[in-house]
């Protein structure tokens, strides 16, 4: 019941309460009672319309959900490949469930309340909300798109159409300017407010967006702008609280930086304005702390990959058979040079689709934040550039998994017994690991020694499915993306055969664009490796 609602009830209850004794002998008394009767009639009837109208929202809501969830549940994973689908899941779970909630409890239903509220223990957080916008704006950062593709959701390959409303792109401006990231903050509110333009309904106003837009613009120093945009917020709202100074702060600000124009013209000094940032209406991406970050993202986009003419002559396929190991000989790999310095090699049909289907199967259960090793006390620790999910798996837990590790042994022909254990990761919107190094460097000695088995020597990455869009495995030192394909194996070695750590495989996985990409690690340590894989005579070797 809503408040208002109570409170004309209860007056008249309680001037009934207090005359009930007195009012049969005087019909003029009661003549209050029948007033106070159509004033309780009159109110019930507002509260018929009020919960005719709440029913009305709810009946709409559930047949938009029902539509929805029927599409999306016939195929999860597909849905989910579009990154806007999986933002606006996190999005209506953690807010629009809530609303319904809160429209809900406004009358007695106990049953379906009972039902949400031990289902919302199970629903993401503000936290989740805020990871999933942030994911978006990492796409729209690392493959160049505008805030107009996201939002109407033109995306590559994707199964599923979805767009960002109004109400969406506000969110996403309010996720960035909370995060003090006013760079996404002019994107998304800018968006907000072009879709607002163009007629779109919703519930955020136009005064809302602008506060936030014009705020984040004088950030950037961009007065004129600023001063342009709050004067069409007090247009629409002459009253509003911060408006009216804003502005006149604005406006100081501006005729101070006039009178300094002018100054410097007096002594022929050339004189830095913010003329030209009003003019283009755009504004630098803040430099962040990746020194190879325009590399990195420009080689996800399939850009800068220094695969010239004459390399591509070095690189070679060829039947492989782990130096003649037995169980190769009757059916070798196939092996194609991917790189050709340092040297990396993928490997075809390493795994079948059963394997692939029960490892993840494995896995899903134990999937969990994926973790970074501290360099200095060797524990592991969740870290912001790497972003999905993974789990670790042991031979007992199935024989798929003593199948796959004794396998990947024959191929490389190093030893599993020090290797570590098999961890399969998940990359879900925008997953990604940043560029980093599989082994651990002079000045972190004791990223592994609670392992005991020396360093990592070698990489072994199992691709398990294809991806759509994004998700490559990047080496900014020497420019090289590889893709993933389904099935497919790549491998490296991260330590020169004297054991000391060869930089150039510095690497990284993308952001998955659109698409849901599942990985297998193995890494390959030191010891137990000393005689397959000896020592060469200089440092390099």
């Amino acid at each position: 019941m809503k408040p208002w609602l109570q409170l004309m009830f209860f007056p008249c209850v309680v001037l009934i309460w207090h005359t009930e004794a007195e009012f049969f002998t005087s019909i003029g008394q009661m003549t209050d009672l029948i007033y106070a009767e159509r004033d309780l009639v009159q109110s019930l009837q507002e509260y018929i319309r009020a919960e005719e109208k709440k029913l009305s929202q709810i009946k709409s809501w559930a047949e938009k959900m029902d539509i929805l969830t029927s599409k999306s549940a016939s195929d999860p994973e597909g849905y989910l490949a579009h990154p806007v689908n999986a933002y606006k899941l996190v999005k209506r779970l953690n807010t629009d469930w809530l609303e319904l909630e809160n429209l809900v409890l406004q009358d007695t239903a106990n049953g379906f309340i009972a039902n949400l509220t031990i289902q919302r223990q199970f629903f993401p957080t503000e936290e989740d909300e805020t990871g999933a916008a942030k994911a978006l704006m990492r796409l729209q950062d690392t493959y160049k798109l505008d805030s107009e593709t996201l939002s109407r959701g033109n995306l590559p390959g994707t199964k599923y159409r979805s767009s960002l409303t109004v109400g969406d792109c506000y969110g996403m401006g309010k996720t960035a300017y909370n995060d003090g990231d006013y760079y996404h903050t002019v994107l998304w509110m800018e968006q907000a407010l072009k879709q607002h333009d163009e007629g779109e309904d919703t519930t955020v106003s136009k005064v809302e967006i602008l506060d936030y837009f014009s705020y984040a613009v004088f950030q950037f120093g961009d007065l004129h702008r600023a001063m342009e945009l709050t004067r069409r917020l007090i247009s629409l709202d002459s009253t509003h609280e911060r408006a009216g100074s804003n502005l006149r702060y604005f406006e100081k600000l501006l005729e101070k930086e006039r009178e300094e124009k002018e100054k410097e013209k007096s002594t022929n000094k050339t004189v830095t304005t913010t003329e030209a940032m009003v003019q283009s209406g755009t504004y630098e991406r803040p430099l962040d702390y990746l020194p190879e970050r325009d590399i990195y993202e420009a080689l996800c986009r399939g850009e800068g990959v220094k695969m010239t003419p004459r390399r591509q002559k070095r690189l070679f396929c060829r039947y492989h058979d782990g130096n003649r190991n037995p169980h190769l000989l009757i059916a070798p790999f196939k092996e194609e040079d991917e790189w050709d310095s340092p040297h990396i090699v993928r490997y075809y049909n390493v795994l079948s689709d059963e394997e692939i289907e029960k490892i993840k199967q494995l896995a899903k259960p134990k999937l969990a934040r994926a973790t970074v090793r501290d360099p200095n006390t060797g524990v592991l620790t969740v870290a912001s550039y790497r972003v999905s999910k993974s789990s670790w798996l042991e031979e007992n837990d199935d024989p798929v998994v003593a199948k796959v590790n004794q396998r990947m042994q024959q191929i490389t022909g190093l030893t599993v017994k020090t290797a570590e254990l098999l961890q399969v990761a998940n990359y879900g919107m925008g997953g990604q690991y940043e560029p980093h190094f599989d082994f651990s460097r002079k000045d972190e000695p004791n990223a592994f020694k609670r392992l005991g088995t020396g360093n990592r020597v070698a990489t072994f990455l199992n691709y398990m499915s294809d991806v759509e869009a994004g998700g490559a495995t990047v080496f900014p030192d020497f420019g090289a993306a590889i893709w993933p394909k389904k099935g497919t194996a790549v491998f490296w070695y991260n330590l020169f055969r004297s054991g000391e750590g060869d930089y150039r495989t510095r690497h990284a996985a993308c952001p998955v664009l659109v698409g849901c990409k599942w990985v297998s690690n193995k890494w390959f340590h030191e010891r137990g490796n000393e005689f397959l894989r000896p020592c060469g005579r200089t440092e390099v070797d």
